[in-house]
């Protein structure tokens, strides 16, 4: 997997204080798209063991009280992502009690694919549907577009 930023402190993604990752790779390519670079699974940083370890020690970092962990792109859900995501929400929700996981994915919930539902399984907050330029609002609150939906998966 690649990822193109990684926000260590970020109060935009989501509720709180969190850390940011915005992976590379999306099969989408929304019209409008504020993120085209992500695009290509290829571009951006390589993601590796060690920037694994820093985002599970930014989250128990005590110095700043962080929410979560916000995972975007790209999309963190497309076919060349799965294994490297899977690993590490898996691995946050073991190691970092108490720190819920968003996630944004033009894939709607209904379109998921197995492999895709396993990440989920981990997820607290999904925000899903593809960009539609036609539909952005300033307005919205965590989406671009009205006809993305925001799916609270696990209770708070």
């Amino acid at each position: 997997m690649h990822y193109h930023n990684y926000y260590p402190v970020d109060v935009v993604n989501g509720p709180g204080t969190r850390c940011t990752l915005f992976v590379s790779g999306c099969v989408h390519a929304c019209r409008g798209c504020y993120n085209k670079s992500t695009w290509r699974v290829d571009s951006g940083h390589e993601f590796t063991q060690a920037m694994e370890d820093q985002i599970i020690a930014d989250l128990n970092d005590t110095r700043i009280k962080r929410r979560g962990l916000s995972l975007s792109g790209g999309d963190p859900l497309h076919p060349a992502n799965i294994s490297d995501v899977l690993k590490l929400v898996e691995r946050v929700k073991r190691e970092c009690p108490g720190k819920d996981i968003w996630l944004w994915s033009g894939y709607t919930l209904d379109e998921l694919t197995q492999e895709q539902q396993a990440v989920i399984a981990h997820v607290d907050v999904l925000v899903d549907g593809k960009f539609v330029e036609a539909l952005k609002d300033a307005k919205l609150i965590w989406r671009g577009s009205s006809n993305q939906v925001i799916h609270h998966l696990k209770e708070e």
